[in-house]
């Protein structure tokens, strides 16, 4: 089977009505996507899985859902105002402006760990043109975060951000936690929420986008137990990818970044890199936050956030794992490892090879022939069954039954249960296997069991 390509991928998702362009009849607009019927169910899937694992399981982990909009002032004391830039380079002749790192890798150059002088100097030594084959001009900063205005007038104080990362609304909610549950160390705060990135130049479908969505959590920690803690949510990470989600273990990599290109408030990073039709990428990552954030708003709101050990007069700022999950990455993730090409019959097949706690269906029924009421009926009787005890069942009638199975295929419905003649006679329905094609009869009384 030849490597599925991005475009493999983009042209199923729109066909299928997993994730559609944004803004699609007004011409779209670069960097954002919607997620259609099936998308939306298959990220769900992504996120219940996420949340049960690292949230609902964990007796010492607290859900949040911290607001969008914030106080400037929290953009201020993390950094982010002053240093979540990206080198912006624009071309002399069309003005269209470019992220440079991009530029140089893709002139097949390596711009990681650079710094923007060597960037600059990099695009002098190797001549390197704008995509339209024109000179560039000097790169500069561009801060990714989306201004806005709160309020009818526009002044300095009314300025607010869309929030970049959703990590700082757990920060700004620790004191809430702690004087609401009193939580013994470890513990910690989880979010899944959007977030919002003026990104210079989007590009590889839902890779890099505008508008994300992020799962993680902050686990705040006794600095003195911090590689140990490191360790444990290290492995559950590498748990939850392979024997979770169930991603290829040979295509996820870990890279340990070095210090020098490391976020400032980083002592240990781990990104974890997956295998893409578009390269080896990052998907998520794991970092050592240390008493950065909490320090840095206690200074600049004048609020204690000290911890205070039970039973102990010790008092001291917790320091902070914190392992990030980009959402929309998981879901190209768990696509591209799940895009299968085979041969039924002599003729090709493309089919999703998903597991059923991801699947967005997980049965279709149907009536072989959808102009014979007796059929219907019972496919009816089935589904309702179904539907009550399991949820996420498919209804088919359209076209003959061959194109139906190629469509469940195609949306990566395990099983299709098809309703013939024979039914009405022994209670017993057709049940193909999506991976194998391989079909049964199995009685309708037993489907519970087969689902179980």
């Amino acid at each position: 089977m030849s490597k599925v390509t991005l475009e493999e991928i983009v042209s199923l998702c729109k066909r299928r009505g997993f994730i559609f362009p944004g803004s699609e009849i007004y011409g779209g607009l670069s960097g954002t996507w919607d997620y259609g019927p099936l998308g939306v169910s298959l990220k769900k899937n992504i996120q219940n899985l996420w949340w049960n694992y690292f949230v609902k399981q964990r007796r010492n982990v607290y859900g949040l859902d911290s607001a969008i909009l914030m106080n400037q002032k929290v953009w201020q004391a993390s950094g982010h105002v002053d240093t979540f830039n990206d080198p912006l380079i624009e071309d002399k002749v069309t003005k269209k402006r470019y992220r440079l790192d991009h530029l140089i890798e893709d002139n097949g150059l390596v711009a990681e760990g650079l710094s923007l002088s060597q960037m600059n100097d990099l695009v002098n030594e190797k001549g390197i043109k704008s995509p339209d084959g024109n000179e560039l001009g000097k790169a500069d900063q561009f801060n990714l975060m989306f201004q806005t205005m709160v309020g009818p007038v526009a002044s300095e104080e009314s300025k607010v951000y869309l929030r970049p990362e959703t990590a700082q609304g757990m920060f700004v909610n620790f004191k809430n936690i702690v004087d609401t549950f009193y939580p013994d160390l470890p513990f910690g705060i989880a979010q899944i929420g959007k977030n919002f990135r003026n990104e210079i130049s989007p590009r590889d479908f839902i890779f890099r986008s505008r508008e994300m969505e992020i799962m993680e959590y902050e686990l705040f920690i006794d600095p003195e137990n911090w590689e140990k803690e490191f360790d444990i949510q290290l492995n559950m990470v590498r748990h939850f990818f392979v024997e979770v989600l169930g991603l290829d273990k040979d295509k996820l990599h870990e890279k340990e970044i070095p210090e020098n290109e490391r976020a400032h408030y980083s002592k240990r990073t781990i990104d974890f890199e997956y295998e893409f039709p578009i390269g080896v990428k990052e998907i998520a990552g794991l970092a050592y936050r240390t008493d950065y954030d909490l320090t840095k708003h206690q200074e600049k709101s004048g609020k204690n956030l000290e911890y205070t050990v039970k039973g102990d007069t010790r008092k001291f700022i917790p320091h902070v794992i914190e392992p990030s999950f980009g959402l929309d990455r998981l879901v190209l993730a768990v696509l591209s490892t799940t895009y299968k090409v085979d041969e039924v019959n002599g003729e090709p097949r493309t089919y999703l090879d998903l597991p059923n706690k991801l699947a967005p269906y997980k049965a279709m029924v149907s009536p072989l022939l959808k102009n014979k009421p007796e059929l219907v009926k019972k496919a009816n009787e089935i589904f309702n069954n179904l539907m009550d005890k399991f949820g996420d069942i498919s209804w088919d009638d359209n076209g003959n039954i061959g194109k139906r199975y190629r469509r469940q295929d195609e949306i990566g419905t395990p099983y299709c249960i098809t309703v013939d003649f024979d039914s009405l006679e022994d209670d017993s329905v057709t049940v193909r296997d999506r991976n194998t094609t391989e079909q049964k009869r199995v009685k309708i009384s037993d489907l519970d069991n087969l689902f179980h």
